[in-house]
Formats: C-alpha cells, structure tokens, sequence
C-alpha cells in the first residue's frame, strides 16, 4: 500500500495509484446515466411504443438496470477477491465497449429492444464494477487517505451521474441527429474510460484460491452470511442501504415533486437534482477536513440527524405553497419561499454525505482483505433490494392518499427512528460522535504524532490521568477503538459511568482493596491484547489532583508479561484546569465553563517502545518529556 503524501484529498488525483482508477470510474458513472437518461427521454417524448407506455419507461429501465445487481452481485465479488483488480477494469471496461457499440446501433436503428438489453448489460456492468471499486481503495490508500479517497469517489459519482443526466437530456433533444450524437458520445466515453483503465496499477488478488461458485442465489445467501459474521461490518451494510433506501424516495419524487407541489416545469426539475447532487458532493468532500485524516465515524451520527431534520423541514417548507401557472426556471428562483425548499434539499444532501462516505471507509478498514469485495457485494445486493422496498413503500404511501411533502416527512420520521436503533446496536457510533463533539466544539484538540498509533495489530497504550474525559479524548484521537483500563469508581459517575459502560471499558480496583476485580481486569486486557485490538492504562492508577504527573505503577509490566506488544506513550496538555479536572480541591465538574469556551487542549503521542526496554521510570519519563515537548500553537 502507497503512503504517497499529500496535502489534500484533491492532490490523489495527480498520483496514479488514485488518478487514473478515479477518472475511469468517473467516466462510467456518466456514461451509465447519459444512455439511460437519453433512452428514458426518446422513448417518453419523441417514440410511441406501444408495449412501453411513457409513464412506465423509466420504472422499466431503472428495473432492468438494477437487476443484474441482484442476480450477479455475489458472482462479481468472488471474481474481484479472486483476480487481479486492474485486470477486471480493464476487461470491465473493454466490456462497455462492446455495450455502446451495440447500442450505438440500436439507436442509430431506434430499436428500444435492443437498447433496453444494452440497458440490462450495463447494469451487469456496473455490478462487475462495482466490489472491484471500492476493494481496490483500501490496497492503495492507507488509513489517513481512505475517508478523503471515499469522499472524492462519491462525489465524483454524483456530479458524474448529474452531467450524465444533463447530457443526455441535451443530446437526445437534438432535432434529427439527437440519437446519433447519443450513439457517438457513449462510445467515445467507453473508449476513454478503456484508454484511463490501462493506467490503473496493479492491484493482487487478495484471494487467489478461491473456487467461484457461479450459483448466484447460493452464494448470495454465503454472502451475506459471511457479511454477517462481523457485526460492526453488517449493521454498517445495513446503515448505508438505508440511506440508498433514503436517497431513492427523493430522487424518484424530483419530477413531481416539483410539477404538483412546486408548480415548476422540467428546468425546475433538473435544478433540484443539481442541488441534491451538489449537496451530496460537498458533504463528501468535507469528510476529510472533519475527520482530519482518519476514519471517523462520529461523522455518522451528525449526517443521520442532519438528514432528518432538514427532510422534516422540507415538509413544513413545501407544503403550503399556493397554486400557480407552471415556473419557468428564473421565476422559480426569484420567489424566496422556494429558497428554503432548495436549501433543505442541499442540506439533506450534505448530511448524506456524512453519513455515508464515514461508512464506506468503516467496511473497508474493518473487512478482512480476502473477503472485501465479497463483503462490497453484500453491500450491493442490500442497496438494491432496499431502493426496490423504497419504491414499493412511496408507492403504496401515494396509493393510499399521502402527499409527496408528507411522504418526505414519513421518511424524515423513519430515518430518526432507523438511526437511533442502529446506534443503539452499536455504540461504537454513538460514542465517537460524542467524542467528535468534545473535540471539535468543547475542545480545541490539537493531536500530533497520531501516525505512530498502529492502524492494525495490538499495541499497548499509556497517558497520564489528567481527568474524567481522558478517556473520550484519547478515543477522540484514535483512528481505531480502544479497550480501556480505568478506575472502577468512576463507573459511578452520572453519565460518563454509563458512556464508559457502553465503550465496554474495563473497571479495575486496588490489589489489596478488591484482589478479584484486579485479577479480573488483567485478565480482560490480555484477551483484548489476543484479539489484537488497542488497550488503554493510566499508569498513575488515578487521576491527578494537583496536575503534576503521578508515580507510574506496574500495571503495564504486568500486561506485558503475558503479551509483549509495543507500548505507546501519550501525554495529555492544557488539560489541567478544565471542568473536568480536580482543579477545585480536587473537585471536579464544579464550576461550568472555568477556563471558558473551546479552549485549547492538546495530545502528544511519542514513538512505540519495544516491550524488552518498558519500565514503570522510563515510560513516566518519556511522557514527562512529552508533557514538555512545545504546546498547542497559538
């Protein structure tokens, strides 16, 4: 894996582990959307088929699109693990070739038969395209890369997915010769894609002996039990097809959305899949910078909260605008009222994009690498068959009397509720979020050296106890969960008992005070270490009631009889003196706000120590260094 540095996830795009990969799956998205949107516009306005209603031509090419993912999703997961990840886009992209070509032909002839077969091909298209996708992020990107590598392929799929649409609608309204510019485009962005897929560098099988099994209903069903086989990995499956489920409510709904509710003609129309497509590309984007680099999935919360309260709000503002003559484009925009329904748009978007592209990362990181496009495929198979429930339950929704506004506020509800169970089957989420919060808007956490904290493997870590957050700042800088060792009696404290709890922390006491849990504790700790995760000790054994850093005790030299694991020392700063702190006579939590708000803290973290050469004197020295080392700028 490269580690290329980089100043922002934009400069990627100037390296060929990223640039060429980007710009062919950029291409194939547009491309995907251009054929369809123009085939969906010919057969609704300028052909009569008899077989094929207007009403029906975009349900029936969207059905025929997404099949394949259903039917050979967990047939292309098996081909991604197995082979050689550039090699399967450029057989991809050699196959779009041939697609367009014959679809060239087909609307060269105007034959809808054969363009809604090319229809069904490219679905298979993209469901080969698909697991190679976003398995092949992680083998090039490392951890610090993967949240910004997310962000640039999502928004460069819906920004490719609305230009696409734009295309074609244009192309196709060509009087005389609009099929054969479609005809001619599709190809040429076929052949580009082909030309960029060659650039693509090698990427190894990450399961060479697999024996495919080419049964796709078996081995759907082996797919999302091995899915299921990681918890934190399926509910995150299950999270990013609810917000497939989420996404396709509005997008089917746009057109008359805005004939029936907004009294807008087609331009309106369009406007509002630009600002829905524009807000899901911002929102991806800013997942680096919020994130600072790493994989954060208290990203999620926020984006799930944000989509519901700005679908509620479109409700409220939607719902009671009066009737008017069809809107063109500039009297659309020039009412203020309808400002507010394109800034709800854009904020759910955004939200979205929050939501998901943290997701995305989180499966990719957490996946086993022999099992990662299977997992992608998975993934498919579940986004599919939620956006086919998403039409089903708007269908019967419009059946039974509801308003399209009412129908956002129904989904807006839903996706409260849907988050909220989620994050409550995994904390994980619940208490990265709240990490999020303290290091972002109560604190102002500086983190430097972050890249010595191990990506994979266990690895003991210590810090001084400055207070009773310690815990959540330390969570806060990590891009991996951490198992905790901390003082049992604060599992008593209102509120931070219950977090620690949920973080699965582990509560120590004294030797001579409660030898069992002691024991118990240790005993803990060793199975975490086993199970290679990262575990947390605070060797002063208590948090500090004078801000001087304590005498360290054995502890850590206790764990590492059992395991020999690397030992990384962290030093808190600036801390001493907040709220949570015992700075009031070794009181804490006393006098809200005492240093003000978002006031500076800081975490150092200093280079592994080989367990041979750990000492109780030498790690307290190390971080006594740390704790010295420059602080926060100003």
């Amino acid at each position: 894996m490269s580690s290329a540095p980089h100043s922002n996830q934009f400069s990627l795009l100037t390296q060929r582990r990223f640039g060429p990969f980007f710009w062919t799956q950029f291409l194939g998205a547009g491309n995907d959307n251009l054929f369809k949107f123009a085939l969906t516009v010919m057969v609704t306005y300028q052909l009569q088929i008899g077989w094929l209603p207007p009403a029906m031509a975009g349900l029936a090419i969207g059905a025929l699109f997404i099949l394949p993912f259903l039917l050979f999703s967990a047939t292309s997961g098996q081909l991604a693990d197995k082979y050689d990840k550039a090699r399967l886009i450029r057989f991809v992209k050699s196959f779009e070739i041939v697609v367009m070509g014959v679809a060239a032909w087909g609307f060269a002839r105007h034959d809808v038969p054969v363009l809604l077969g090319c229809v069904f091909l490219m679905g298979v298209h993209s469901t080969l395209f698909g697991p190679v996708k976003f398995a092949y992020l992680p083998q090039h990107l490392n951890e610090r890369e993967l949240t910004g590598g997310n962000g640039m392929v999502e928004m460069g799929t819906f920004v490719s997915i609305l230009l696409g649409n734009v295309a074609g609608g244009l192309l196709i309204a060509v009087p005389e010769v609009g099929a054969q510019w479609v005809a001619f485009t599709c190809l040429a962005l076929a052949i580009a894609g082909r030309v960029l897929a060659h650039a693509v560098p090698v990427s190894p099988a990450t399961d060479p002996a697999l024996r495919i099994n080419w049964n796709p209903f078996t081995e759907t069903w082996r797919n999302l039990r091995l899915a299921h086989g990681n918890r934190v990995v399926f509910r995150s499956l299950l999270g990013i097809s609810w917000m497939w489920f989420f996404g396709a409510v509005f997008l089917s709904q746009f057109p008359s959305f805005a004939k029936d509710v907004l009294h807008g003609d087609e331009q309106v129309a369009s406007l509002l899949l630009v600002v829905f497509s524009v807000g899901i590309g911002i929102g991806s984007l800013l997942c680096e910078v919020l994130s600072r680099r790493h994989v954060e999935i208290g990203l999620v919360p926020l984006g799930a909260i944000g989509m519901s309260v700005f679908a509620i709000d479109l409700y409220f503002a939607s719902r009671g605008l009066p009737a008017s003559a069809p809107l063109g484009l500039s009297a659309f925009v020039s009412q203020p009222a309808h400002w507010r329904v394109m800034a709800d748009l854009a904020l759910l978007a955004l939200f979205a994009g929050l939501y998901s592209v943290p997701m995305y990362a989180l499966i990719q990181l957490r996946s086993a690498p022999t099992h990662r496009a299977r997992i992608i495929a998975a993934n498919n198979i579940l986004n599919a068959l939620f956006m086919i429930v998403s039409s089903v339950a708007v269908g019967l929704l419009l059946k039974l009397g509801a308003s399209i506004p009412q129908v956002f506020l129904i989904v807006g509800i839903a996706n409260a509720i849907v988050a909220t169970h989620i994050f409550l089957l995994l904390p994980e989420y619940l208490l990265r979020f709240v990490a999020f919060v303290a290091t972002r808007v109560i604190y102002r956490f500086k983190v430097r050296g972050d890249e010595a904290l191990p990506t994979e493997g266990a690895a003991i870590l210590v810090c001084n106890h400055v207070s009773f957050v310690d815990a959540v700042l330390l969570m806060g800088a990590s891009p991996r969960p951490i198992v905790f060792i901390m003082d049992h009696r604060i599992f008593n404290t209102p509120v931070l008992g219950t977090m620690f709890r949920l973080l699965k922390a582990i509560p120590i006491a004294p030797q001579r005070e409660n030898p069992a849990v002691y024991e118990q504790a240790f005993a803990r700790a060793a199975a975490a270490l086993d199970d290679g995760d990262l575990v947390c000790i605070f060797p002063e054994g208590a948090i500090t009631k004078n801000g001087e850093l304590g005498e360290f005790k054995a502890g850590v030299m206790k764990l590492l009889e059992r395991n020999p694991v690397p030992v990384i020392p962290m030093a808190l700063q600036n801390l001493w003196g907040s709220f949570f702190s015992r700075v009031e006579k070794g009181a804490a939590m006393v006098r809200p706000f005492r240093r003000g708000f978002w006031s500076r803290v800081g975490l150092v973290v200093g280079e592994p120590v080989p367990p041979t050469q750990v000492t109780p004197d030498g790690l307290r020295s190390t971080v006594r260094g740390l704790l010295a080392s420059p602080p926060y700028p100003q």
